[in-house]
């Protein structure tokens, strides 16, 4: 089968999209599920940029394994023409790129906001990344048709 790509955006690429693109990653293995791949951008990602310490440390902590190497990168239309799904964080990066129709959010697929944990130390970090671990299950339900649990 072709490999698709997910990719989850956010604003700097640095906190949130990168967690959920480990944990993505962590779970589609975990259900040995080997035709996606998964990466995230930001919608005003300084390139090069290293993922923050507090998403580290909790994808650390919850032993979500993810690329020492992180850089951000800010996304760019190739990476949403060549993507299966574009998953935003929050609805209103989904609105900025509504017209491209593989654009959804997780409120479309979940129900739920991923608000930015930036600055906000390492509970909320972990609290996010809680939520979109919780959320999973629904992404790929609604993103890999293919797949039935």
């Amino acid at each position: 089968m072709k490999h698709r790509k997910i990719v989850f955006v956010c604003s700097g690429n640095t906190c949130r999209s990168p967690m959920a693109e480990a944990a993505l990653r962590q779970e589609l293995k975990k259900r040995k599920i080997r035709w996606y791949k998964v990466q995230s951008a930001g919608l005003s990602a300084t390139e090069g940029t290293p993922m923050t310490a507090e998403s580290r440390q909790a994808l650390t902590e919850a032993k979500i394994p993810f690329d020492e190497n992180f850089t951000s990168h800010r996304l760019d239309e190739k990476t949403i023409l060549q993507a299966h799904a574009v998953v935003c964080l929050t609805t209103a990066h989904a609105n900025a790129l509504r017209k491209y129709p593989n654009v959804t959010s997780f409120y479309e697929l979940c129900g739920k906001e991923i608000p930015d944990p930036y600055g906000r130390g390492i509970d909320v970090y972990r609290t996010t990344l809680r939520v979109i671990r919780e959320c999973l299950p629904r992404v790929i339900e609604r993103c890999c048709p293919e797949f039935q649990s």
